[in-house]
């Protein structure tokens, strides 16, 4: 059975092991217009999505029943993500943990129909089956993430919906949005309008890499209201996938600043002057240290928390620039006032103000790596993006850790050399490199490494201006992601089996088709995946390992 990502475990009945067309081989549970559906307490969003998907897939109405044919249950003993499935020739069941494992396990049962079960209307109407087989699973780590990038380009809300969906087809259960940074605000503050009325849109668009300074000069923006991102949150936690919200700060903080002037360094910038940046990169307009600005910001957050429950709130930390901080009277005046040793004292000290912050509120926060320069509170938690290094430390001062290292698993990188690559970016990462990601370093020690609670694939936008790019990016790298994040790590001296994922992909790029997803195909890019003419940034040789 080609299951992506695979189980901890998977039995076959004897008879099942031939041809099913074998005399006394066993059929499995063939489905029909008789069949039927239930779940018993807390599996009712798992049975709802399983009717949904399998009934637009199948034609089949699959109605309740006291005694279903297919029957959903809790059993406290299993872990709230682990899940059992049994399927014989009379009944299938899925047995779990939580209502999160309920859904891990439906997603199974789809994947064991074949690839038409991912279709949305049904290609026939007879036929179904689902193979005799014993199941059991359960997730490596807690936190197996994807970051999407919705400031540098806007997503519209369906395709974030339809992101969601791609998520929890391969068991991914966090979605971890980037939703400010220089070129865009995307959050909506009834306090402050002027972050998505000005902040949400920029004039034009760099095209590539900056080094061959082409441009767009069609306007981009977009932003989500409150009720949008309810609506995904609502949407998300139906399928077991917690939205993790991003406001970066004090850097990336440009559109923020073009919105409400007030916000930068005003004594060395006429921040009245600023727009939204329309470059890539990193902007050197950041935030001002003043109590006014921290007042402001922790407005955004209460606004922010009362739509996104999740416990963690990212807020960034990273790249801030300090040439004006060391420029600004004010600045320097803030630092002496705080006893602060230099303008880095001065990051650190705002990160920490907004711990706090959090922390007084029942919330913890996460950041990129940086945020450990100066000391963070133990209940702190760091993405580590800089290579290894930064969740290393992190791991063994004690903080909690995911691991994201831009060289391993930044999937706007390209995926193999060569002209034909889309705005080839970074370095080469191709399917099977991701496939050999290991997000726990051998420098752990046993203590150390159990404060790496998962890992995330994050997927910039600077270069991908639709859904369709992308798709391109992300998949089929994004299924071998999936599978490093949640099949258990094996332990003999091969290591994972390359060879048998790419085999059972075979079978996945039939259900990543009949998901409509635009992947890279093996063989290299369709031709109307190419831009050719639209510089990119490679960079050369294999990726550091730190």
């Amino acid at each position: 059975m080609d299951l992506i990502p695979a189980p901890i475990a998977l039995q076959l009945p004897a008879a099942a092991e031939g041809p099913a067309d074998r005399p006394g081989a066993d059929p499995g549970l063939a489905l029909g217009p008789a069949s039927t559906l239930a779940g018993g307490p807390g599996t009712e969003d798992a049975e709802r999505w399983l009717r949904s998907v399998l009934g637009a897939a199948t034609g089949l109405a699959l109605p309740g029943a006291v005694d279903p044919v297919i029957g959903l249950r809790l059993d406290a003993a299993l872990a709230p993500e682990e899940y059992r499935i049994s399927v014989d020739a009379e009944r299938a069941r899925i047995t779990a943990g939580g209502p999160a494992g309920a859904h891990w396990g439906a997603q199974t049962l789809r994947q064991l129909l074949g690839p038409e079960a991912y279709r949305r209307a049904p290609l026939r109407r007879t036929g179904w089956r689902l193979p005799a087989c014993e199941i059991t699973d359960a997730p490596r780590f807690g936190w197996r993430g994807v970051l999407l990038d919705v400031a540098r380009h806007f997503l519209p809300l369906a395709d974030l919906l339809r992101y969601v969906d791609l998520l929890a087809a391969h068991k991914l259960n966090v979605l971890h949005l980037h939703l400010t940074d220089d070129q865009g605000w995307r959050f909506e503050v009834k306090r402050y309008p002027r972050l998505t009325g000005v902040g949400g849109w920029r004039e034009r668009s760099m095209v590539g890499y900056r080094t061959a300074q082409r441009r767009d000069d069609r306007p981009h923006g977009g932003y989500y209201t409150q009720d949008d991102l309810r609506e995904l949150v609502a949407y998300a936690a139906e399928r077991g996938i917690t939205v993790l919200p991003e406001i970066d700060l004090p850097g990336h903080t440009q559109a923020a600043i073009a919105a409400y002037p007030e916000l930068g360094n005003t004594d060395v910038v006429d921040t009245a002057a600023l727009g939204v940046w329309t470059d890539w990169g990193v902007s050197e307009n950041v935030l001002n240290a003043s109590d006014a600005t921290l007042a402001f910001f922790e407005g955004v957050l209460e606004e922010l928390l009362e739509v996104f429950p999740s416990e963690f709130v990212h807020l960034g930390g990273d790249e801030c620039r300090k040439d004006q901080w060391r420029a600004s009277p004010a600045a320097r005046a803030r630092i002496e006032e705080l006893g602060l040793a230099d303008e880095d004292e001065l990051q650190s000290w705002i990160i920490r103000h907004f711990d706090g912050w959090l922390t007084a509120r029942g919330r913890r926060l996460i950041g990129w790596d940086e945020i450990l320069e100066g000391g963070l509170a133990k209940g702190a938690a760091v993405a580590s993006w800089r290579g290894y290094a930064g969740g290393v430390a992190a791991a063994r001062a004690g903080h909690q850790v995911v691991m994201c290292p831009e060289q391993q698993v930044y999937l706007d990188h390209r995926q193999a050399e060569g002209p034909e690559e889309p705005v080839p970016i970074g370095f080469v990462r191709t399917l099977a490199d991701v496939y050999r990601f290991e997000p726990v370093p051998p420098s752990l020690d046993e203590v150390s490494a159990r404060q790496v609670i998962g890992t995330q694939a994050n997927l910039w936008s600077e270069f991908a201006d639709s859904a369709r790019d992308l798709d391109y990016r992300a998949f089929p790298r994004l299924a071998a992601f999936a599978e490093v994040a949640w099949s258990p790590l094996p332990r003999e001296a091969g290591g994972r089996d390359l060879a048998g994922f790419e085999a059972r992909m075979r079978t996945h790029y039939a259900r990543l088709d009949a998901l409509g997803v635009a992947y890279r195909p093996p063989a290299g890019p369709h031709p109307w995946q190419r831009r050719p003419g639209v510089a990119g940034r490679p960079l050369p040789g294999p990726p550091p390992q730190d």
